[in-house]
């Protein structure tokens, strides 16, 4: 019962911040990529900023074509390392567990309606068995669709205790050299900016190009047989 209520303030709190931010910001998705407006929409409540931008990052996991990078950097530019990190990991944990839980709750018939079916039949393998390191892995990878993941794996036979731990870990790097990013614009210690945005970008490139390669040898290496015992 306690949980049932829990999960149900979850949503009403989430549905209130939806319903705010789309009165007073029809042009939504331009919103997010805005990082000054947003930044300034976040500082404007003062104290509470903090538990706004916790907000911002489970709504932007919740509806994942936001992009999280945005949102990621303002945490360090505006809290600074520790604590942008702090409030970033509070964030997107909260929704990837939403997502999670959403995805359990309603099935595959919703979840359809919010990620096209060709991209739940490209994990399906993850769905058919837990697949704990490999959505690790997943989660892991820079440029990776983190937000949809959370709910395809809220289709398969994962435990939620699992599940947050593995996107929280995994998540966790990602996170802390988009904060780092933040904070350093915060300082304007510019070229050590440009530095770690230029290394970033080849990185994520890099992985763009690797992607598919690196998706198919998961795939194949997840659906080999186990090796026979002795």
């Amino acid at each position: 019962m306690k949980k049932t209520i829990g999960i149900s303030a979850a949503f009403l709190v989430l549905f209130v911040l939806i319903l705010y931010v789309l009165i007073y910001h029809s042009d939504l998705y331009l919103f997010f990529l805005d990082r000054k407006r947003l930044a300034e929409f976040i500082k404007s409540f003062g104290a509470v900023a903090p538990l706004i931008f916790i907000s911002v990052q489970i709504f932007q996991v919740l509806f994942a074509p936001i992009p999280g990078e945005v949102t990621g950097f303002l945490g360090g530019f505006l809290f600074g390392n520790f604590f942008g990190l702090l409030y970033s990991t509070i964030g997107l944990g909260l929704g990837s567990w939403l997502a999670f839980v959403f995805s359990r709750w309603v099935g595959r018939p919703v979840v359809e309606r919010i990620i096209k079916p060709s991209l739940i039949d490209r994990f399906d393998y993850l769905m058919a068995h837990k697949g704990a390191f490999i959505a690790f892995l997943l989660f892991l990878i820079p440029g990776f669709p983190k937000d949809y993941l959370c709910y395809i794996l809220g289709l398969g036979h994962m435990g939620l205790k699992e599940f947050l731990v593995i996107s929280t870990v995994g998540r966790f790097l990602g996170t802390a050299l988009l904060t780092w990013q933040g904070h350093l614009a915060r300082e304007r210690n510019y070229l050590v900016l440009g530095i770690v945005i230029g290394v970033s970008l080849l990185v994520v490139l890099l992985v763009l190009l690797l992607r598919p390669r690196i998706e198919a040898y998961i795939r194949r290496q997840h659906r080999q047989p186990p090796p026979p015992r002795d």
